[in-house]
């Protein structure tokens, strides 16, 4: 049995995972901003948006500065790009596959195609 750990991007994945998180990312994508402006559109309360930011910290995606009561929350991209380079190689591995498929499915449609003429 092949052991798999990467902290990293598991803890990626199970951040991406909740909707709300992801919703929470969007949002970061368009400048920082404080906790209290992040959790006024979720219309969840504010014990809810600190779990939500707490996970998003634990996976690295977001980083937070206090000033006072004042806390305001930037996005970290390098983990995403860390999971998307993992997805890339699927992606790889999968069309080469896929291409590999549909080239034997035209060699044998044309196949087929010529046998059938000669009967």
């Amino acid at each position: 049995m092949v052991k798999y750990t990467n902290t990293v991007l598991d803890n990626t994945f199970a951040a991406l995972a909740d909707p709300t998180r992801r919703a929470i990312l969007q949002r970061l994508a368009r400048g920082d901003t404080t906790m209290g402006d992040l959790a006024e559109p979720f219309g969840v309360t504010w014990p809810a948006i600190t779990k939500h930011v707490k996970v998003l910290e634990r996976a690295k995606l977001v980083r937070r500065e206090q000033d006072g009561r004042v806390h305001r929350i930037h996005l970290e991209a390098k983990p995403m790009r860390e999971a998307r380079r993992w997805i890339d190689e699927y992606r790889k591995f999968w069309e080469k596959r896929f291409d590999a498929l549909g080239h034997f499915l035209e060699t044998t449609s044309e196949s087929d195609e010529e046998g059938g003429r000669q009967e």
